[in-house]
């Protein structure tokens, strides 16, 4: 047996003696599928092989989501019975190559055997006569093939004419295609489709393998599935909290199925009974039988039946139907993708074994079997990484090819910096101050990235590198997204910084023009040494003695034009513009493994200990009927002098998520659950200065409780909360929840995180069980990773990272691959000037367009 499959029988046996907890391998069954699904790939032995791998990619990598151990006991066997199957398959496959038919005679046992081309002996695999296609849409094979010719009987294949890559024709808008009209060009346009490339890189969101079905009376809980079948009937109804939802019967002949949508009534005129439809989803379960709740559907098309294809499922928008959209992309890739340059050159393509461009953009929207989609997918994929890595180290080197200032550490003076603090530096706090120290010494500039969990003690190592610089003679600047969170840091750092003889200030916008004049006075002739502000920090009138060190805290909250405008406040010299060192903080854990594949081990410090004595935070899940008792729990602690949050994952109430609202429940709150306490409301549509407001009320103790939206994701310190109380907490990551908590426990006082959480799914339930049992970041960082993917557990672009369309930050494999395939090509060419690297520079100039400062 190949070592994939002799590693998965181990791995499946070791989880069955374990429990099914998902504890087999570290990271959980899903993380070892990622490497697993490669290496069985390249050792499969046949298309049954193939089928076999995808089809146990898939349960492994929903098998951390399964709810509860008999569904998971289920899908170990189901897998082990598979293995065994495939053992007796292979093992008849041996056997029919030592029958006698094939076997030399004992009078020529001496001799070499002749190769039979009919036997499945043959050295070489004879391929078989394809004859035309049969009405199922399956190819027919002839049991008797024909020898292939030779090539001197070869007759001349046509080719197809070659045509010369050109962007310029496929960067013409979407009307040239034969079909697309003005209209048909704006319904395009709402998915971000203006031009022929934009229409070749609408990527499927899904496929429907109209070949690979399952019958309803083998549905599995926990399985993700599509089916297909007859709709018997389709009802509104409501729930018992009046929630509207309409409930479907499918029939396929073996059995039947309940389909469930939320908020949708119009699906009642849609769902009529007797139409056909395919429903995908995930099969859960309801009193013991097969139930489907939200899945994707649509009716099912005669054609894909017939010819048993695996048809694309596109993004849509309203008014363009999925049919009319395959039409129009089936167009495109048909006529234009000829035109795509590749810019990966062919060794590199060789080396990775990797289609050509072109090939990848038809096999992606028109597959012609599932093994070609998936090298369709790994081919753009790995452009994305490859691009992303170029992207990174490109702009490494822009930024490092002006000089730095080298700032030498003083031992002595760090060695007052330690004793000065009432407290002693963890670990991981002395080695990331090491790390900057050996940047900041050198001529080159630093650019490192300072990930830490909340509270894991990020402002002290920042008054380190600031008392580095000043004491060599360089200013230093921290910049902070808010007035409050500004005034913050500078009151820390003061305490911090002055006792040692070094001057702090603080520019804001509130400060009056007098006060702004003598601080741009400071700055300008080297009074002031440390610098604390907001954006008022890149104003023109702000000009800097010497600055040799700028800090940016929470980096993701500011734009490019701002992060750049601050780095550029540096003196010019005779020498040119030296840049200034470079310190980003972010409080938002990205997992280990992924961070190092994706920037690399020179410029990125973590700090995974906690200080000592830092308290956890008491985390409990409740069901919202549970709620009033929350309530009570919040006011007890307000009479008792605390102060507490309450947040609500929307603005306002939305059709598409059954979610409560901050702004519709803070008047209820005060009303009717709350009428002799203090409450505060903000959100993401107040404007900065609303917001600022409504913060420092509450900082100052004026409001008892802060009803809001994840705007305090990140936010200001006050020390008297001790009470976080999330609603809807399944509406969001684990990541983020982690960061809301992350606001209380900050005080003397013993805090408390509050989780509502109704409609909850095992995914949604999986996330909430780990918030309660760990207040590490970095381990629920990786969680989320694997339970939502790297889309979501970025989300809205904060990480500067350019949207991965086809590329999963998960395959740590590929990401490798990708970046060790960049740095071949950057030794050689580091400006990709060469010729054979002109589409790839084009490819990564508009890559990097789309991103913010990934650097």
């Amino acid at each position: 047996m190949a070592q994939a499959f002799k590693r998965l029988e181990k791995v499946l046996q070791l989880e069955a003696q374990q429990g099914y907890k998902n504890q087999a391998v570290v990271g959980g069954i899903r993380q070892f599928a990622v490497f697993w699904v490669e290496q069985a790939r390249q050792e499969a032995v046949d298309e049954a092989d193939r089928v076999l791998v995808e089809q146990v990619a898939e349960v492994l990598a929903d098998y951390g989501r399964l709810p509860g151990v008999e569904a998971r006991a289920r899908a170990i066997r189901s897998l082990q019975e598979s293995l065994k199957r495939r053992a007796e398959r292979l093992a008849r496959l041996q056997t029919s190559k030592k029958s006698p038919a094939s076997a030399p005679t004992s009078s020529t046992q001496t001799s070499a055997p002749q190769p039979l081309p009919t036997t499945p002996s043959s050295p070489e695999p004879v391929k078989p006569a394809i004859s035309e296609t049969s009405e199922q849409g399956e190819t027919a094979v002839s049991p008797h093939p024909e020898p292939e010719p030779t090539p001197a009987t070869s007759k001349p294949t046509r080719r197809k004419p070659h045509i010369e890559p050109d962007i310029e024709k496929l960067q013409q808008p979407v009307t040239q295609i034969k079909g697309v009209g003005p209209k048909l060009a704006q319904l395009l346009g709402k998915l971000g489709v203006t031009t022929i490339l934009d229409l070749l890189y609408l990527f499927p969101r899904r496929y429907d393998d109209y070949s690979q079905m399952k019958p309803i009376k083998d549905l599995e809980y926990g399985e993700t599935v599509t089916i297909i079948g007859t709709i018997w009937q389709a009802v509104s109804r409501r729930s018992r909290s009046n929630q509207v939802y309409i409930e479907a019967l499918i029939n396929d002949g073996t059995g039947q199925v309940r389909a469930l949508w939320f908020n949708q009534p119009w699906l009642v005129d849609k769902l009529k009974a007797g139409l056909r439809v395919a429903i995908s989803g995930k099969v859960e379960q309801d009193l013991g039988r097969p139930l489907f709740k939200s899945p994707e559907w649509e009716p099912v098309e005669i054609k894909p039946l017939r010819t048993r294809m695996i048809v694309p499922v596109y993004p849509l928008t309203q008014g363009l139907s999925d049919k009319k959209l395959r039409a129009i992309v089936n167009t495109a890739v048909t006529q234009w993708t000829d035109y795509l340059p590749d810019p990966l050159p062919e060794d590199l393509r060789q080396k990775y074994n990797l289609l050509p461009l072109h090939d990848a953009i038809r096999q992606i929207h028109m597959p012609d079997s599932q093994e070609s989609l998936h090298e369709a997918r790994r081919r753009l994929a790995f452009d994305e990484l490859f691009l992303l890595q170029l992207g990174i180290q490109g702009q490494r080197r822009t930024w490092q090819a002006n000089p730095g200032i080298p700032l030498q550490a003083d031992p002595v003076v760090l060695d007052a910096f330690r004793h000065s603090l009432p407290y002693q530096l963890t670990g991981a706090q002395e080695r990331v101050i090491a790390e900057i120290a050996a940047d900041m010494a050198r001529d080159i500039p630093m650019n490192r990235l300072l990930q830490g969990d909340v509270g894991a003690g990020k402002t002290v190592v920042a008054a380190a590198a600031m008392l580095i610089a000043a004491k060599a003679g360089a200013q230093a600047a921290m910049m902070a997204p808010t007035e409050i969170l500004a005034e913050q840091h500078y009151h820390g750092l003061s305490k911090l910084l002055e006792p040692l003889g070094v001057t702090v200030c603080l520019l804001t916008g509130s400060l009056s023009a007098a006060e702004k004049r003598q601080v741009y006075e400071d700055l300008a002739n080297g009074q002031a040494q440390v610098a604390i502000g907001t954006h008022a920090l890149i104003q023109s009138g702000v000009t800097f003695h010497r600055l040799g060190l700028v800090v940016i805290d929470e980096q993701h909250r500011f734009g490019v034009e701002q992060r750049k405008a601050l780095r550029e406040k540096g003196v010019t010299t005779e020498n040119g513009r030296p840049n200034p060192h470079l310190l980003t903080m972010s409080a938002t854990p990205i997992p280990r493994s992924l961070a190092l594949s994706l920037y690399g081990d020179l410029d990125l410090s973590i700090l995974d200990e906690m200080p000592p004595g830092r308290q956890e935070i008491a985390t409990r899940w409740i069901r919202p009927r549970e709620r009033e008792r929350a309530y009570a729990f919040l006011h007890h602690q307000v009479k008792q002098g605390r102060q507490a949050y309450i947040i609500y994952p929307l603005v306002e109430e939305s059709d598409k998520i059954d979610a409560e609202a901050a702004v519709s429940n803070y008047k209820r709150l005060q009303e009717e659950i709350f009428p002799d306490l203090r409450i505060g409301l903000v959100h993401g549509r107040m404007s900065a200065d609303e917001k600022e407001s409504v913060m420092r009320a509450f900082y100052k103790g004026e409001i008892d409780i802060l009803v809001a939206t994840s705007v305090i994701e990140v936010g200001v310190d006050v020390p008297n909360s001790t009470v976080m109380m999330i609603e809807n907490a399944n509406r969001f990551g684990l990541a983020q929840l982690h960061q809301f908590r992350g606001r209380v426990g900050r005080g003397a006082h013993k805090s408390y995180c509050i989780l509502v959480a109704d409609n909850e799914t095992a995914e949604s339930e999986e996330r909430l069980r780990a918030l309660e049992q760990t207040n590490d970041g970095f381990a629920l960082a990786e969680k989320d990773l694997e339970l939502r993917g790297p889309g979501e557990f970025f989300g809205h672009r904060q990480s500067g990272l350019p949207e991965l369309r086809m590329a999963s930050l998960l395959d740590l494999h590929l990401l490798e691959t990708a970046r060790t395939a960049a740095d071949a090509i950057l030794a050689t060419d580091p400006d990709l000037q060469q010729p054979e690297h002109y589409w790839l520079r084009q490819q990564v100039t508009h890559f990097l367009e789309k991103a913010s400062d990934i650097s």
